[in-house]
């Protein structure tokens, strides 16, 4: 039976930073069983106040302090949540001062810089690029692909809406996806829309048992999630998309994260993103 644990991702943003570095360390204890919270927005003492009540609360009930993953930027309301019974790991905390010494600055201490609306014109290309993207998703929409920046394919359920989501929020990528369906491989051929667009096409796919899972759980006992079916789409598609020299990934063990940072170095885009 794995150890239990509960985890706290605090900050006063969304959250979103805290969580990501947190659960990145979380995954090199696979044997211990981690109940998450995040609590975003905690950016005043009455709010970390009310952070540290629960946290307590949870020591108390489980008899185990809670693991506290922390971005707070504002002094009185880290030193708030640092009361807690907890063991307090704060990301900021550990390092901004050490950089200060290196370089000889003081930090703003402002707030939201990293997921924030700072920088406008790369904000806006990412809600374009998001926008684009829902436009554009399970090839409903393909008169515009010539704005498309790369055009994921591969057969239903291997992870090319989410991805295609993925890179359009975090790095303002416009993606498109296209499904291929078993009407596409009776002639060996790329479906039409596609190919203008050769060069921007990506093919994802996974293996066959993983992929038969993850279509039970939408249309359980159907045909379409059956694994002799998921086997016979799986080698037509790649069979199809190594005939017309299309990259493919495998999705089956990766996460979204790390299936969007792939196609980037693949496609060069990663380039752009860095620019």
């Amino acid at each position: 039976m794995k150890i239990q644990r509960s985890v706290f991702f605090v900050s006063d943003r969304t959250g979103i930073t805290a969580e990501l570095l947190g659960k990145t360390l979380l995954t090199q204890f696979p044997d211990v069983e981690f109940h998450k919270h995040t609590t975003p927005f905690v950016d005043t003492v009455e709010k970390a106040e009310a952070v540290v009540a629960e946290i307590n609360r949870v020591t108390l009930q489980e008899g185990k302090p809670p693991i506290v993953f922390s971005t707070l930027i504002n002094d009185d309301v880290r030193a708030v949540v640092t009361s807690a019974n907890a063991l307090f790991l704060d990301f900021f905390a550990d390092f901004i001062g050490r950089l200060e010494s290196e370089l000889g600055l003081t930090s703003s201490h402002a707030l939201g810089l990293s997921h924030g609306m700072g920088d406008e014109l790369a904000y806006q290309k990412r809600m374009d690029a998001v926008n684009y993207t829902l436009s554009h998703d399970d090839g409903v929409n393909t008169a515009n692909y010539n704005r498309a920046e790369v055009i994921l394919t591969g057969v239903s359920r291997t992870g090319k809406t989410p991805t295609c989501l993925y890179l359009a929020m975090q790095y303002g990528i416009h993606a498109a996806n296209y499904p291929l369906t078993p009407d596409d491989f009776s002639d060996g051929m790329l479906p039409k829309p596609l190919l203008p667009h050769h060069a921007k096409l990506f093919g994802l796919t996974i293996h066959a048992e993983r992929l038969a899972k993850i279509r039970n759980e939408r249309k359980p006992g159907s045909r379409y999630a059956s694994l002799e079916n998921c086997r016979s789409e799986l080698r037509a598609s790649e069979s199809l998309m190594r005939q017309a020299q299309v990259p493919i990934l495998d999705t089956t063990t990766k996460s979204v994260e790390e299936i969007a940072i792939s196609i980037l170095h693949a496609t060069g885009l990663i380039k752009q993103v860095k620019s």
